[in-house]
């Protein structure tokens, strides 16, 4: 006997209810600089979250398993030589890559979702590994993470390799 169709699903999130997440570290001499973000939506079809990223951090080149999108609320951020003001939208689709990101130096507010897989796909550690030395910036391994109960893999603690 099969099951009735689920009816299609009607939520509201307030990112109040939410708690900032640590999700990336970095050491700028004495200063911990991160990114945090919200886990507003995530489930096997789509993840949302606001990130913000603290005055500039570095974020390697990369792209993501599924397409990807990013709007720049507030702030700036620095996208290869591109810069990005308040009101960008960037379009990254699936296969595409982009960066490295920098936060600008008052930071950088951001909305974002992904279509699927949230993934990142690396694409030039060496170059990454070399921005780093040259702005003397030490990478912090990822902060464990617990992941919200809808994520794939419910919940469990992440980090690791799953930011880039």
């Amino acid at each position: 006997m099969s099951e009735a169709p689920k009816a299609p699903r009607l939520a509201f999130i307030n990112g109040d209810d939410v708690p900032w997440t640590e999700v990336i570290a970095q050491m700028h001499g004495e200063r911990r600089v991160s990114v945090h973000e919200k886990f507003l939506e995530w489930n096997e079809k789509r993840m949302v979250v606001l990130g913000r990223y603290d005055p500039n951090v570095v974020i390697e080149r990369h792209g993501h398993a599924s397409d990807h999108l990013v709007y720049v609320l507030e702030g700036m951020l620095l996208v290869g030589d591109r810069p990005c003001p308040a009101g960008t939208l960037i379009v990254l689709e699936l296969g595409a890559s982009f960066g490295p990101l920098i936060a600008g130096e008052k930071g950088a507010l951001l909305f974002e979702t992904w279509a699927g897989d949230p993934r990142p796909v690396p694409a030039d550690k060496a170059g990454y590994e070399a921005l780093l030395g040259q702005r003397k910036i030490v990478r912090i391994p990822n902060p464990r993470v617990k992941w919200p109960e809808t994520a794939p893999g419910g919940g469990s603690s992440g980090g690791g390799d799953f930011y880039a």
